[in-house]
């Protein structure tokens, strides 16, 4: 289990280095991605974007333990 935490952390902070590539792509702004913008206030909530990195994650795995 913590070889899988460790594989999966270090998943997630080379997907945050390279976030400003991966937006250019549109992973990101997908439908089902709720952003709303106000004069003082941004709010960003990646429904579609989670569900979808969630399921290649999740295939991943299952690749690897099988």
């Amino acid at each position: 289990m913590s070889r899988t935490l460790i594989i999966v952390g270090l998943g997630m902070v080379a997907v945050g280095l390279l976030w400003p590539w991966v937006a250019r792509i549109g992973l990101g702004r997908l439908p089902g991605d709720i952003l709303i913008e106000r004069e003082n206030f941004r709010l960003y909530v990646p429904i579609t974007t989670g569900i979808l990195i969630s399921v290649v994650v999740s295939a991943i795995l299952w690749l690897i333990d099988r």
